[in-house]
């Protein structure tokens, strides 16, 4: 497995920092794609340039796990990338189906097989990791997965529907064993979770381990579709005994608010937990076309 990357995701409790997260390509002459987030040797060519911006959380305050930095839109080496790989396209299938059985977010399980292995589905490490998610043969085990009279671990690893389903599951169970810190579950996958924990719950300071969460972080960022800004609500002023007001449209039957209470201020920020209006007497109800 092409172990990479570098967490741009962790300083200390609540801080924010920009961080450059280039992303370089090797293809090697077996035609198996490598991406890593420096240069590492001389193979590599720069794939694409980006600017992450990423909040980073302590344990106490965690972020959402599918929270994904700001990125780049995607860019147009990694769209052709995706365009042009048939292999990717043959492995989409078992990712979409993975990352709806085991509720996982589709693009962070692209980046990842992207990263381990490029869409090679014969890939296998130095290290003994199999296939598109460079599962170990002991992970493997640990899922259920055994040797018998015909297969041993390592030749069902290579079936990719196997080795997607375990790498997914595996994903599953490290992001729920570091709820709310996605850099934590990608370390643990390249490192092991004894690794994070013994870092203190942190990315172990392995250069390796670090440059692999930093490449699926920018390819996830690259990934993620942009989330569309909330509708405004909509409001209309109106007079009535008791004085100026706004309603909030959406229905027939809406409550005047205070005088000067136009929603805005901590109302309907996300950050903030939005107060119960006030409800008004009966006779201020009016009927709103």
């Amino acid at each position: 497995m092409k172990k990479v990357a570098a967490c741009a995701c962790l300083m200390s409790a609540a801080a924010t920092f920009d961080a450059k997260a280039d992303v370089w390509v090797y293809v090697d002459p077996q035609g198996q794609t490598h991406f890593s987030a420096e240069q590492t040797d001389e193979r590599f060519s720069l794939f694409f340039r980006a600017s992450l911006r990423a909040q980073s959380k302590g344990a106490e305050a965690a972020a959402p796990e599918a929270a994904v930095p700001e990125g780049p839109e995607l860019s147009p080496k990694l769209a052709a990338f995706f365009d042009n790989s048939p292999r990717y396209r043959k492995a989409q299938p078992l990712l979409q189906e993975a990352a709806r059985k085991y509720r996982l977010d589709y693009e962070l399980l692209k980046a990842l097989v992207t990263t381990e292995s490029g869409f090679e589905p014969t890939a296998v490490s130095p290290k003994g990791a199999i296939g598109l998610m460079q599962v170990m043969p002991d992970t493997a085990r640990r899922f259920g997965v055994d040797s018998d009279r015909w297969l041993s671990v390592e030749a069902k690893l290579a079936d990719p529907k196997i080795n997607v389903g375990i790498g997914a599951r595996y994903l599953r169970l490290l992001l729920d064993l570091f709820p709310g810190r996605t850099d934590l579950a990608l370390a643990a996958y390249n490192a092991g979770e004894g690794a994070v924990q013994k870092a203190g719950n942190k990315v172990p300071n392995f250069k390796e381990t670090q440059n692999y969460v930093a490449t699926v972080t920018e390819l996830y960022a690259a990934l993620k579709p942009p989330v569309a800004a909330p509708p405004a609500v909509a409001t209309k002023r109106v007079v009535n005994a008791y004085g100026d007001g706004y309603v909030l449209s959406g229905s027939r039957t809406a409550y005047v608010l205070a005088p000067g209470a136009m929603p805005g201020g901590a109302i309907g920020r996300g950050n903030m937990i939005t107060p119960a209006l006030p409800v008004a007497p009966k006779e201020s109800r009016i009927a709103v076309d």
